[in-house]
């Protein structure tokens, strides 16, 4: 056996056994080459085989991480491909006939004169008038709507986030973020050198007792929030508690940055933070939740006085939106498209709800009938880590709640036995019979545990 397959052997391995676990970052190649005396040529060929087997996924600028649910040998759903698991990590909506309502808005694009002027330069990160019009009523809610002119563009949702945090928070800096937050936060303060401080969160979000007990016990340069459809908790905060944080955020002097890409689900959402503390807040938002992950535009909604430096932060983070999807994204707002497919994700959502009341009932999960995930808390003797590889083993892919928890923890000083169900990806006869493995599992597990007992 050739050398690199012998060293991708020993690390899967400590992949199966739990020495590596789901989430731990393999160090560069140079230095596992290093330690493993071995030439960088090897390595590469070791991390490239590691990626084949699926046992790790290398994310440009962060590095190679042993993937959350490694693929096991087992059956798997006879709806998957090949022998990959069903995916319930990854969660990206697509609506039936959704490529038929978008193709009219890229059939106009096509046009010569349109496409030379579209695909020509990079869009600036203020975008156009126009785009700026598109984008303000894409964003806009009862009760609220931006300014126009407060509008910039990024690339994605990801990279209108990293643009936010690199624009409020020095390197060092403290960022105070939900004890459960969406891992790119994490990724992001990684890449940037920030520090995360978890917040405790209650049914409605993050407590303003928490956030105002972490700004004085060192200051926070800025704080993350998802007030509306939490992810992975799908909590939403009301009027009350937004204008709380709102005019804490005003006695404190912090700034927060306030993530709503998952709000365009709820018909009746409540204004954004935004609305109660405009000049405190920056919003972010993407269009790849609501429309399509493939050809997507990150929106930020941005005080004044911050305008400049989010704008120089995309610029100089090369995360400005391209021309082509920025002329498409306006178009498709304009023409209705944009509403037509939330329209049908909304109906699509209550759809797969009533697959997770069925599959998981009598079990402990936190959701919203308008997300598209949800929050188990898994029964005894479970751990995350250990039901999410055995998951896997039964043919679907779930993600443990560590994968959330910052520091590891979820703010109550315990690591959380829970999962993240994304609802969003496979067919609906797919996810169905998914969460129905996922439930003989867990009572597989409690029965197990029972039978020890006695």
């Amino acid at each position: 056996m050739e050398e690199y397959r012998r060293i991708a052997d020993r690390v899967e391995a400590a992949v199966r056994d739990g020495r590596l676990r789901p989430g731990d970052r393999l160090p560069p190649q140079r230095v596992f080459a290093r330690r493993h005396a071995i030439a960088n040529s090897t390595a590469i060929r070791v991390y490239g085989e590691l990626a084949r087997r699926g046992l790790v996924v290398g994310e440009v600028g962060r590095g190679t991480f042993v993937r959350a649910a490694p693929p096991l040998p087992g059956p798997a759903l006879a709806e998957a491909t090949g022998a990959a698991p069903v995916d319930l990590q990854l969660n990206y909506p697509v609506a039936e006939g959704q490529s038929a309502l978008m193709a009219p808005g890229l059939a106009a694009l096509a046009r010569s004169d349109v496409l030379a002027e579209a695909v020509a330069r990079p869009a600036a990160a203020t975008g156009t008038p126009e785009a700026r019009e598109a984008a303000a009523a894409v964003l806009a809610r009862p009760g609220w709507a931006p300014d126009p002119d407060a509008v910039l563009f990024a690339g994605n949702g990801r990279q209108a986030i990293a643009a936010a945090l690199a624009a409020l928070v020095p390197p060092g800096g403290r960022l105070g973020v939900e004890a459960l937050t969406y891992p790119l936060v994490k990724a992001v303060a990684e890449t940037l050198g920030i520090r995360l401080v978890p917040l405790a969160l209650d049914d409605e979000g993050v407590r303003p007792e928490a956030l105002a007990a972490a700004h004085r016990a060192a200051p926070l340069a800025a704080v993350y929030l998802q007030p509306t459809l939490h992810n992975p908790l799908s909590a939403t905060a009301g009027e009350g508690r937004r204008a709380a944080l709102a005019e804490l955020l005003r006695s404190t002097d912090l700034t927060a940055v306030e993530d709503t890409t998952w709000a365009f689900l709820l018909p009746d959402a409540p204004a954004p933070l935004a609305a109660h503390a405009p000049e405190r807040v920056l919003l972010v938002d993407s269009l790849s939740k609501r429309l399509a992950p493939g050809l997507t535009v990150g929106y930020l909604v941005v005080p004044g006085r911050f305008r400049a430096t989010v704008a120089e932060a995309l610029r100089s983070g090369a995360w400005t939106a391209g021309g082509l999807a920025l002329a498409a994204a306006t178009r498709w707002t304009g023409d209705g498209t944009v509403a037509a497919v939330v329209a049908a994700k909304r109906a699509d959502t209550a759809a797969r709800h009533a697959l997770v009341r069925r599959r998981l009932a009598g079990q402990t999960v936190r959701t919203s009938p308008h997300a598209y995930y949800c929050w188990w808390e898994l029964p005894a003797p479970w751990r995350a880590e250990t039901f999410a590889a055995a998951a896997v083993r039964a043919g679907v892919a779930v993600t443990p709640g560590g994968a959330f928890a910052v520091g590891g923890r979820d703010g109550t000083g315990t690591a959380p036995d829970a999962i993240r169900i994304g609802l969003a990806s496979p067919p609906p006869a797919v996810l169905d019979e998914a969460l129905g493995r996922l439930a003989a599992l867990a009572a597989e597990g409690a029965g197990r545990a029972e039978g020890d007992g006695g």
